[in-house]
């Protein structure tokens, strides 16, 4: 059986959902779960119930400061190896996402797989285009970023989800393989343009001012996560492309183009809703 963790989350479901279409058996587990998933919270050990998993599908827990991600995957895996899970699958960071602030927690974690003693295969997703297209904002008059002129290699959610999918299904293949999921190198100010609409950069000092002091809600490890994103792209280190995303998928990749400017859309409607 397969089981994916975090599966109320985007990715999580979205992998679901692609095994369950595909006709695989597969189970989801979750902090807050919801029928017929399985409770797995990654801050109490004692939930962490992998008896009868053939394949874990670990979906990074990532939503924390780095200790504690660490710690999370960490008891994960330790569940894994005690209760005889076949094969873990976990969904890393690109390769060229080094440069961004919360990669150590990703690198650290593959590590952990590697000496785990467990068949393993890691999936360095690359950055959503549902992401790139989010992280625009809205003028009175278009669009601007702190991106300039950068690409960023982006990809929709639900490539990422397929591939997930595709190799949870029949991980044998994949073991001990890396696979560099990136898309197709992508602009704000083609993603402006697709909409008909202006792009006007912002420089990084007034972006992280923006983040640190004038946008609410965010937890202390998230702006300088951004930051990151945005000076990575700015700068060229998220734009290379590669073969492995559509290989597995066996198909050409979904459009991040579209997908980027249908995500800032929504994000205009939302603000004005």
């Amino acid at each position: 059986m397969i089981l994916v963790t975090g599966a109320n989350g985007n990715l999580g479901a979205a992998t679901l959902a692609a095994l369950r279409l595909a006709g695989v058996p597969a189970q989801g587990g979750s902090r807050t779960p919801a029928g017929g998933m399985r409770h797995l919270d990654f801050d109490d050990p004692a939930t962490l119930d992998l008896r009868g998993v053939a394949t874990l599908l670990l979906i990074s827990a990532g939503y924390a400061e780095d200790d504690i991600v660490l710690a999370r995957h960490a008891a994960v895996l330790d569940a894994a190896a005690r209760d005889g899970v076949g094969h873990v699958v976990y969904t890393s960071l690109t390769t060229v996402g080094d440069h961004l602030a919360f990669a150590a927690a990703h690198r650290a974690t593959e590590r952990l797989i590697r000496d785990s003693g467990l068949p393993w295969t890691i999936l360095r997703n690359g950055l959503y285009a549902e992401l790139f297209g989010g992280l625009l904002s809205w003028t009175s008059d278009g669009l601007e970023s702190p991106f300039g002129d950068g690409a960023l290699a982006a990809v929709a959610r639900a490539d990422l989800a397929e591939a997930a999918a595709t190799v949870a299904a029949d991980p044998t293949p994949h073991t001990g393989l890396v696979h560099d999921l990136v898309g197709t190198p992508i602009t704000a100010t083609r993603v402006a343009t697709a909409l008909a609409v202006p792009h006007r950069t912002l420089d990084l000092t007034t972006y992280r001012d923006r983040l640190v002091n004038a946008t609410p809600g965010l937890l202390p490890f998230q702006p300088p996560m951004l930051s990151s994103i945005a000076t990575a792209v700015r700068h060229g280190f998220l734009s290379a492309t590669g073969p492995d995303l559509p290989n597995l998928l066996g198909r050409p990749l979904t459009d991040p183009l579209a997908v980027a400017a249908a995500a800032a859309s929504a994000s205009r409607r939302a603000t004005s809703g």
